[in-house]
């Protein structure tokens, strides 16, 4: 293949993943915009959105990675195979790991913020909101991941291609979802 033939196979594959991004991230930003009185009802929620939106990619985008790797080097068949130990440590180091670092956010959204003096949630409050953010949009973000890459791969496409596109356009529309959610369900609770 010339460097001419690649260039449009890239583009060819890229271009539709990048259209929805955009979309997305419109979706994202009108539910964000949506969100004035859960954004003063939970102080330091504005804080907390960039950094738990920031982390969705970095995670899933791991998983994406690892798993485009694994198609590539034959140790994974592109099927949902949950037998499959690699697959099963990949979605549990993905989820586990978007959790984990949804919590670290909270806390240094809540200790930054108090060594500003600024107002802000108390932690339990904030690290509900962002567990259970984690939680819902991990297990979305995991179902899309899993689901694109193998069907992209089957259908020809590469899986490293799709991978960054989708999991920064359902990051931030799943993210911003299950934020809205989430801050429901915890000031329903009674936090706040």
């Amino acid at each position: 293949m010339s460097v001419r033939e690649v260039a449009l196979e890239a583009y060819r594959e890229a271009v539709p993943a990048l259209a929805a991004s955009v979309v997305g991230g419109l979706f994202a930003g009108v539910v964000l915009g949506g969100m004035r009185g859960e954004l003063e009802a939970v102080k330091g929620l504005l804080v907390l959105v960039p950094a738990l939106l920031a982390t969705r990619g970095n995670v899933f985008g791991s998983l994406g990675a690892r798993l485009s790797t694994g198609l590539h080097q034959g140790l994974l068949e592109p099927y949902v195979d949950l037998s499959n130990d690699r697959l099963r440590g990949a979605i549990a180091a993905a989820l586990s790991n978007g959790i984990f670092v949804s919590l670290f956010a909270a806390t240094a959204v809540f200790v930054v913020l108090n060594l500003l003096s600024a107002p802000v949630a108390p932690l339990p409050t904030l690290l509900a909101i962002a567990v259970l953010a984690g939680l819902f949009s991990g297990i979305a973000l995991t179902v899309a991941v899993v689901g694109v890459v193998f069907l992209g791969f089957r259908r020809g496409h590469n899986p490293d291609t799709l991978v960054g596109p989708l999991v920064t356009t359902t990051g931030d529309v799943f993210g911003v979802a299950f934020l809205l959610l989430a801050v429901r369900i915890v000031l329903g609770l009674g936090g706040g």
